[in-house]
């Protein structure tokens, strides 16, 4: 029964993280730890295995769909991979107070941002001064999240890319690219680590290969209607929130 449960619940959320550009592994881990009672530690290892497979689908859709800016994803994964190398290495030595706070603030100033911000072209922005500069710190930032918490790091990559003025599902299909390669990074190490609960990670990692095959068609769908206009929006408030979370 549990291994049903948990296979519906990783077809819910693999289909809404890949349709949104997120990688799933913060929700995963907030259900592995409070519904599921696993360890942090056990926790975080798996949901980045869990999210890997569902990932690397989405962005073969999307690619195929030619969705992805490329440039753009390159550029941030250039500082990303370090970053999650980096994170996962001196995991044990960060303080997780400490962490979560900065997490907790750079979240919410990043969904302000957003809310604020007007929609510009995506070459445009990218284009603009700085711009390249932006994008790597989107990077670092996703990157140490992937490694030191164990988490996606979709959030932040995500709101990169509509601030570095991508729109809607090319924004959502770049970060499921960036994401990708960050989570391998990412998995390998926690792979390692010798601490990944198969028992729980691979029916959430079957139900939510089955949602990453459904979201990009789905997208296809929704990309001819209106709600691509509260993507932007719906994720700066989300931002705000987890930020909060994250504080207290």
């Amino acid at each position: 029964m549990q291994s049903i449960i948990l296979g519906m619940i990783g077809l819910f959320i693999g289909t809404l993280v890949i349709l949104f550009g997120g990688g799933g592994a913060a929700i995963y881990l907030g259900i592995l730890t409070g519904l599921f009672n696993l360890s942090a530690a056990s926790a975080s290892s798996t949901s980045l295995v869990t999210a890997l497979p569902s990932l690397i689908i989405g962005a073969g859709s999307y690619y195929r769909q030619g969705k992805i800016n490329t440039k753009i994803g390159n550029q941030m994964l250039q500082a990303a991979i370090p970053a999650v190398v980096l994170g996962a290495l001196a995991a044990h030595i960060i303080p997780t107070n400490f962490y979560k706070w900065l997490i907790g603030i750079i979240l919410i100033l990043l969904g302000i941002n957003m809310l604020i911000q007007k929609n510009k072209h995506s070459t445009t922005t990218y284009r603009q001064p700085h711009a390249r500069l932006q994008a790597s710190l989107f990077g670092i930032l996703g990157g140490l999240m992937v490694g030191v918490a164990g988490m996606s790091g979709g959030a932040v990559i995500l709101a990169g890319l509509f601030l570095l003025g991508l729109k809607d599902f090319q924004a959502t299909a770049t970060s499921t690219y960036v994401l990708t390669f960050m989570t391998i990074t990412g998995a390998l190490f926690h792979i390692a680590g010798g601490q990944v609960d198969w028992a729980a990670g691979l029916p959430l990692m079957f139900g939510a290969l089955v949602g990453a095959v459904i979201a990009p068609k789905l997208a296809q769908l929704l990309a001819k209607t209106k709600v691509t206009a509260y993507i932007k929006p719906v994720t700066g408030i989300l931002l705000i929130l987890l930020g909060t979370k994250s504080l207290f």
